[in-house]
């Protein structure tokens, strides 16, 4: 009996694979909202169990018209909105600013300003990587992040007296470390971005350590270890929720508010965004830090606003790596500069174009509505001027190298041994690293999105389940909302953010619809939901990654993620209840909203 559950066990991935579709085989059998509901749930399945990789997943809405719900071109029409193409355009500048090492230059400079006392290099390391995350992949700041964390962390370790222990402390520290070895990850791809792989087995960089280096004098480094890892990978979340572009999540409800509700006069943008989440970001970032370092480092706010203590030597020699790491970049570059002032560029036009409180400069500019001229338009341009502008500077205008003084120029004062080959000057970006980096399969996440939600209108999905959810006319919105951010914040745990957005939205905006509430005051709270899975190490590469290197225990997540989702929810609901009530007008039903 045991050898037929170990086998069955091994078989599962291809025995829910085969078995789903024929076990929900009576709904596409049905009508055409049923129909409609098979693949949502077929959907649903295979996302949560990761049977086949997200984004060929999200191909299934293709098959509506074997269903009689679309015809195809209408679904293909789904897979490159303007949405789309506002992320591709985000993810050029932000492959861009990862290339030639910026955000890194970014970090450590903050570093050196906070300094590297125990709270204030916490504090240090969420700021900039909330900051980062805003722009760029959360994976891809939480592993530039963390091999800081880990060198300072050694220094911080190093050069600890023996005698500082007694023999309980030893054998507590082993029986910890035997522990965090036994509970080392097997990634999941449980969400979409993209990242560097994941290192499988870190038990060694503990347990063959020596005891006396875990412990530094008074509190545990493997306490403060702990702290500074989650601090990073919770903050490359936070983060990520601040603006349109840093999660998949944002970028759904931008999508699917469009699709749902197409006379909202896009009321959500970059710059409307941007004023709701980056206060609650801040907020929300701010307690965190509170709370880890109740948890980690100790809560002494005296200590860690002191001005004029002298830090000690290990500090010293911590403080010393972070700085030989920014020295070891060597002055900013003129490709440096050139990225960073087009991104400066993109956030500026960002904001600028329809600010709400005044016409923006597409209305000015073009003589336009503000929808004329997208925040994709912004995005798309400065990705085009990466592909134009030269990463050296030019001389004399001239954008060709030569390996021959007497044939350009630009080569006057470079030695014959020293010059680079004949050629064209290399681009700020070019398509070869845009390839490499890139992660493609969002656009194809976003797209099945958007045309399970085109479905669901087409075939009266939606109009069928707001008509099942008229009862909850009788319960306090405000009571909706925190239910539902509950139930999104459990469910984001086992399943992508995104998959989780793209489920859950349509639903909502029916539900929304059938008690006369505006959609967004319970669509904007339950998108930020969906990228705050804390608890688990599969449940976002941030997580997995942090949880690699061996310092920390499933324990350790789930007691510390369990008060950061309450934090989460609980300033979500005071920032929806108080401005984005007034930005958003949410106090009344919008006539975009009504049911067509």
């Amino acid at each position: 009996c045991m050898k037929m559950l170990r086998r069955f066990w091994r078989l599962k991935w291809a025995v829910i694979l085969f078995c789903s579709p024929f076990i929900l085989l009576p709904l596409a059998l049905s009508t055409t909202e049923a129909a409609c509901a098979y693949v949502i749930a077929l959907m649903a399945v295979y996302w949560c169990t990761e049977v086949l990789p997200l984004a060929v997943t999200a191909l299934l809405p293709t098959i509506f018209p074997v269903l009689g719900i679309m015809e195809s071109k209408d679904v293909c029409m789904q897979y490159l909105k303007d949405t789309n193409m506002l992320f591709v355009g985000g993810l050029m500048v932000a492959v861009a600013v990862e290339h030639w090492n910026l955000h890194k230059r970014i970090a450590l400079r903050v570093l050196l300003l906070v300094g590297v006392r125990p709270a204030m290099l916490m504090l240090g390391f969420m700021a900039v990587t909330a900051f980062l995350s805003m722009w760029i992949s959360n994976t891809a700041t939480t592993a530039m992040m963390v091999p800081i964390v880990q060198a300072i962390l050694e220094q911080l370790n190093s050069n600890a007296s023996p005698k500082l222990f007694t023999k309980k402390q030893r054998t507590s520290v082993s029986q910890q470390d035997e522990a965090t070895s036994n509970t080392l990850p097997t990634v999941s791809s449980n969400t979409l971005e993209s990242g560097p792989k994941l290192t499988q087995g870190t038990s060694e960089k503990l347990s063959n350590r020596d005891e006396t280096q875990i412990l530094g004098p008074g509190a545990t480094t493997l306490e403060m270890g702990k702290g500074l890892l989650l601090s990073v990978c919770y903050a490359a979340s936070i983060g990520g929720t601040a603006t349109l572009t840093g999660t998949g999540p944002n970028l759904i409800l931008v999508g699917q508010m469009g699709q749902l509700f197409p006379q909202n006069g896009n009321v959500i943008n970059f710059a409307s965004w941007f004023v709701f989440a980056f206060p609650t970001m801040v907020l929300m970032l701010t307690l965190a830090w509170f709370w880890l370092q109740f948890l980690y480092v100790g809560l002494n706010l005296r200590k860690t606003w002191a001005c004029r203590r002298v830090p000690s030597e290990k500090e010293r020699m911590a403080y010393g790596v972070i700085r030989d790491e920014y020295l070891r970049l060597g002055p900013m570059s003129y490709a440096e500069k050139n990225v960073l002032a087009l991104f400066i560029l993109m956030v500026a036009l960002w904001l600028t174009r329809d600010p709400r409180f005044t016409d923006g400069w597409a209305t000015h500019l073009f003589n336009a509505k503000a929808e004329f001229v997208t925040d994709a338009t912004v995005s798309l341009f400065v990705a085009i001027l990466l592909f134009v502008f030269p990463s050296e500077p030019p001389q004399f205008l001239c954008f060709w190298r030569s390996s021959d003084p007497a044939l350009s120029e630009c080569s006057d004062n470079v030695q014959p041994e020293t010059q680079p080959p004949k050629g064209p000057c290399p681009t700020l970006l070019t398509w070869q690293v845009t390839q490499s980096k890139m992660p493609w399969n969002i656009v194809l996440l976003l797209g099945g999105g958007f045309a399970l939600a085109k479905g669901s209108e087409v075939s009266g999905l939606s109009r069928w389940l707001g008509d099942q959810m008229t009862p909850l006319h009788s319960i306090p919105s405000w009571a909706i909302a925190i239910i539902l951010c509950l139930l999104i914040a459990t469910f984001t745990e086992c399943a992508s953010n995104v998959a989780t957005t793209t489920l859950f939205l349509p639903i909502l905006a029916s539900l929304s619809q059938s008690i006369s509430l505006n959609p967004l005051y319970v669509m904007i709270p339950c998108t930020l939901c969906a990228s705050f899975a804390f608890m688990l190490p599969v449940a976002t590469p941030p997580n997995a990654i942090v949880f690699s290197y061996g310092y920390l225990k499933v324990s350790d997540m789930v007691k510390t993620g369990i008060v950061m989702n309450v934090i989460g929810i609980g300033c979500i609901s005071l920032a929806i209840n108080s401005w984005g009530r007034a930005m958003f007008g949410l106090d009344s039903f919008p006539t975009w909203a009504n049911a067509t």
